[in-house]
């Protein structure tokens, strides 16, 4: 028992002079002192440094890879940097919104109140450059719709339309607003894409792409003309029209974990 009980208590220790050495090297990181690419140094080095076991400096690697702010490599030298990414906190946010039964409605009405807001912004700070990369964007939506028909390619329609959106908020300029809407496009992708697919009238959902694709063009003109309150107004509508015809009353309080599962 009391063998045990010196275990439990190393173990303990390990793990917390593990997490200190984890903060260390992702404040490295974060600040820049440590850029992507660098390669960090062999184990013994960093065991040498640290004044710690292997068992304690893995923890701590495990920590960061977890967070996806290194990467390992089976008979690399040493861990490798590699750039924060926000699908690392969407994967969090989103089991955290699966947990808290979250709705659907919830989700969209989030939606609703960020991506109007930045459309107005992008009106204000749009660059010829953002103009190009949305209109082309367009232009690949429209090419997907043949003959008034619904496109072949569901999929490639849902992800370009999510990449219509993921502009408007890139190109706001506000990268507080831009990560927070990221961290809903997994479950409004997963959701539309499931909405159009099980839609059996396909009149209705080409005449609802066309009507996306109109709505996109409507909002090139407010962004081009700098017209923020225009372009705030009808990206308000547009969300709430598609919130209305991607979610019936009875799945509004569908939750996420329903989504998913």
């Amino acid at each position: 028992m009391v063998g045990d009980t010196r275990q439990i208590g190393q173990n303990i220790r390990a793990a917390k002079t593990g997490e200190m050495i984890a903060a260390y090297l992702r404040g490295r990181i974060v600040r820049g002192e440590l850029a992507t690419g660098d390669t960090l140094p062999s184990e013994v080095e960093l065991m040498s440094q640290f004044d710690v076991s292997r068992p304690t400096l893995r923890e701590a690697f495990r920590i960061l890879e977890a967070e996806s702010l290194i990467a390992i490599r089976r008979g690399s030298r040493g861990a490798r940097i590699t750039a924060p990414r926000v699908e690392v906190a969407a994967r969090y946010v989103g089991l955290l919104m699966q947990v808290s039964g979250t709705t659907l409605a919830d989700v969209y009405e989030a939606r609703s109140l960020i991506e109007p807001a930045s459309a107005a912004l992008l009106a204000q700070r749009r660059t010829p450059r953002d103009l190009a990369d949305l209109s082309a964007c367009v232009d690949e939506l429209e090419a997907l719709v043949h003959a008034g028909r619904a496109p072949a390619d569901v999929p490639a329609w849902t992800q370009g339309a999510e990449r219509f959106h993921n502009l408007v908020m890139d190109r706001a300029g506000n990268r507080t607003l831009a990560i927070q809407s990221a961290v809903l496009r997994e479950v409004v992708a997963t959701h539309i894409l499931l909405a159009t697919r099980h839609d059996a009238d396909a009149d209705v959902t080409a005449s609802n792409f066309r009507k996306a694709i109109r709505s996109y063009h409507r909002l090139l003109e407010y962004v081009a003309a700098r017209d923020d309150v225009g372009a705030q107004k009808h990206w308000r509508t547009h969300m709430e029209v598609a919130a209305r015809a991607l979610l019936p009353d009875e799945l509004r309080s569908a939750t996420v974990l329903d989504l998913f599962s």
